[in-house]
């Protein structure tokens, strides 16, 4: 009985041993051998704000009637082709940031009053979404985001116009990608 109690605490000590030699081994890695998706999640209550909501929709309406490019379409099906389902609110975590950094930062004296309201919420929720990570060798990712940016730097200002106009659709598509099924 001793012989197997001792066998038992041995198996226990080097399965231990072996978690921590794996652990330490990911840490000094930072990490980057394993996904981490579990901070790619919004709760859906930030979505449920109809004063922002409002404000996010009237914005992006405004800008739309000053959209004279009805070809283009940024936030769409093409957007997530190729990205699996679990990485798609990383994909829009980098659109986020693309829009903030690039479109609405520069044109914040645009479209006011919303402007400024709704520059102020998508930046709260780049900032819950900032741990949001994903497999760094994701190419169809950074693909169709790099294929979102060429195309708003080959529109030029329309194209600035083009990202305020869909705020809506990235608003809709952080709100199905981002909060879990069957939150309230």
């Amino acid at each position: 009985m001793a012989a197997r109690q001792k066998s038992v605490s041995s198996s226990l000590t080097g399965t231990l041993v072996a978690s921590c030699l794996l652990l330490t081994a990911l840490w000094a890695q930072g990490g980057t051998a394993v996904p981490i998706t579990s901070h790619c999640r919004l709760d859906k209550s930030n979505f449920h704000q109809p004063y922002i909501n409002n404000r996010t929709f009237t914005l992006a309406h405004e800008a739309s009637l000053a959209d004279n490019n009805t070809e283009v379409r940024l936030i769409g099906k093409k957007l997530f082709q190729g990205v699996n389902m679990t990485e798609r609110c990383y994909l829009l975590k980098q659109v986020l940031n693309f829009t903030l950094e690039e479109v609405l930062y520069p044109q914040s004296n645009r479209f006011q009053p919303y402007m400024q309201e709704v520059v102020s919420f998508l930046a709260r929720l780049s900032k819950k979404l900032s741990q949001c990570r994903t497999e760094p060798d994701n190419q169809n990712i950074q693909r169709n985001v790099q294929k979102l940016k060429d195309t708003v730097k080959k529109l030029g200002e329309s194209g600035k116009i083009k990202v305020i106009g869909e705020l809506d659709l990235l608003f809709m598509a952080l709100k199905k990608e981002c909060t879990p099924p069957g939150q309230s």
